[in-house]
């Protein structure tokens, strides 16, 4: 199975050396010195990591055969692909492949049904489920243990205890039918966040 775990960006110096967006929890694994990835475009490819650094937070990779500034920047967008053993496990406990997360069904605790996993989106500071509900729309949920509390593989779910207005389309009703009321009333004391739709209680 082929997995994207980096992006190449903009080329660093003048001996061929270019910074990577890191899309995989294992890039000491994946993007060691000697890995061999494919690439999309695949006429870029296949290339061969030779030297790997990190500078100023950055992971900064240097290829076979690319040794000048103009080579590297020739390399910018393209994806690193892994090939990558379907039935291979991560190092870490609870830890899991974007491909084994993929399709599972989002669930509440009580077996209500929430959605599909259709997409991982992996930020800097946390990754978010992009979930398909039944009716097309979409959710983005934070794969944080305190949400998701459980994925079941067996069973192809994933389990999760979502906060208030978190899927919940309720609060966002709410939230208009008040903005409504407000501007049919501007009288009315004002003190509701209107992000949330949650009213003040301190407010005089």
């Amino acid at each position: 199975m082929q997995l994207v775990v980096a992006r190449i960006g903009r080329a660093h110096g003048i001996k061929g050396e270019v910074t990577v967006e890191v899309r995989t929890d294992e890039p000491e694994l994946r993007l060691s010195p000697g890995a061999v990835l494919s690439t999309d475009p695949a006429g870029t490819g296949p290339l061969t990591v030779e030297t790997g650094r990190v500078h100023s937070g950055r992971l900064l990779l240097r290829f076979e055969g690319v040794r000048d500034r103009t080579a590297a920047e020739a390399l910018r967008n393209t994806l690193l692909i892994a090939d990558v053993d379907p039935d291979e496990l991560p190092e870490e406990e609870d830890e899991y492949y974007d491909h084994q997360l993929i399709d599972l069904d989002v669930v509440l605790a009580d077996g209500t049904e929430v959605g599909r996993i259709t997409e991982i989106s992996h930020l800097p500071s946390q990754d978010l489920f992009i979930v398909e509900r039944p009716d097309g729309t979409e959710l983005m949920i934070p794969f944080v243990e305190e949400i998701v509390t459980e994925i079941d593989l067996e069973e192809q779910r994933a389990v999760i205890d979502p906060p208030p207005g978190l899927i919940d389309d309720r609060a966002e009703i709410a939230s208009a039918r008040d903005a409504e009321d407000a501007d049919e009333a501007p009288e009315a004391a004002s003190g509701t966040d209107a992000g949330t739709g949650r009213a003040d209680e301190d407010a005089s």
